[in-house]
């Protein structure tokens, strides 16, 4: 093992219990409850490399957060074993602390009613920073996150854009030399994402910190990320950079056209008509046979466009996709 996370054959069981129908068994069970196994993460192996950015992307459920979780030290594993910075993160997880950042797109490490500059304080404090060095950080990341204007505001007061800034300017105050992210545009605007994922891709470039993010936004992996693990119930399906996981299973786009014109239509080799109402069509194009550039020029032909909006196809699309290619393996 030699990079800055490494992870081999690790899992993680969960006890569930077993609910009984009707009031008599339920009664029973108070005193002596039966339990399940709930395989979270099942012999999960893996490298990275100091200053790359890895997204860690599966559907709901696949084990994403119970990875993360035990890779910062929180939860313990069932098995396997895992290095972040040569530490092993559960029983080193105080030293480890000092050298890794957290954002967790629901969780916040913000207190609630403060101003965000007594979060940056207190953090200090905790991580034992000299004074000078980290006005010095403090300084740099709100010019580059442009919070300035926020530092005085309860974060109450704050939109969730502006405070996820907040978050991951304290996420990387101590000057962390791997970031861990959780969801960390979960219900942002299209405008407060791309502000985000920009954040994220030039701090770590400057610094030269290790990423491991996880999303279900295709956006997020793609403009953040050079590398993607695709997970699903637990267990590793893939592991290739972002541009043969963009070529090999990203083909498809979804337009969606809101236009002056009630009814549009657009016919083009591989675009295909997915929803249909006044003022609005929504088409699916594959772009190996079609470029979104002719499917843009051909509606602005065809109509006074008022929006247009192209996204990929969801994240649990694409891990079916590569499911289903695993599984047709011999």
């Amino acid at each position: 093992m030699s990079g800055s996370i490494e992870v081999e054959n690790l899992s993680k069981v969960f006890k569930v219990r077993v609910r009984a129908a009707g009031l008599g068994a339920a009664m029973r069970q108070l005193f002596s409850a039966p339990t399940r196994d709930a395989v979270a993460v099942d012999g999960l192996s893996f490298t990275i490399e100091k200053g790359e950015r890895v997204a860690f992307v599966g559907p709901n459920g696949a084990g994403k957060s119970t990875t993360l979780k035990m890779l910062t030290g929180i939860l313990h594993p069932t098995g396997g074993d895992a290095r972040v910075l040569g530490h092993v993160p559960w029983r080193d997880r105080t030293r480890l602390a000092y050298r890794i950042g957290t954002v967790f797109g629901q969780r916040t490490q913000l207190w609630y009613h403060l101003p965000a500059a007594d979060t940056f304080a207190l953090l200090a404090r905790i991580y034992d920073q000299d004074r000078a060095v980290h006005q010095r950080r403090l300084s740099a990341l709100v010019d580059a996150f442009g919070v300035g204007p926020l530092l005085d505001k309860p974060v109450r007061q704050l939109s969730l854009g502006e405070r996820m800034r907040c978050e991951l300017v304290a996420s990387l105050l101590h000057g962390p030399e791997v970031l861990f992210l959780d969801e960390p545009t979960i219900g942002l605007d299209v405008t407060a994402k791309a502000v985000i994922r920009d954040l994220i891709r030039d701090t770590s470039l400057q610094d030269g910190s290790t990423v491991l993010l996880t999303s279900h936004d295709t956006g997020d992996m793609e403009r953040v990320c050079d590398r993607v693990l695709v997970i699903h119930r637990g267990r590793l399906l893939l592991d290739e950079p972002i541009a043969a996981l963009r070529k090999n299973y990203i083909r498809r786009k979804v337009v969606t056209l809101l236009t002056a014109e009630e009814h549009v239509t657009v016919d083009l080799p591989g675009v295909t008509l997915v929803e249909k109402a006044p003022h609005r069509t929504v088409l699916e194009v594959d772009v190996d046979l079609t470029p979104i550039e002719q499917v843009v020029q051909a509606a602005l032909q065809a109509s006074r466009l008022r929006d247009l909006t192209v996204e990929d196809p969801p994240m649990e699309e694409i891990v079916q996709a590569i499911y289903a290619s695993a599984e047709a393996q011999p």
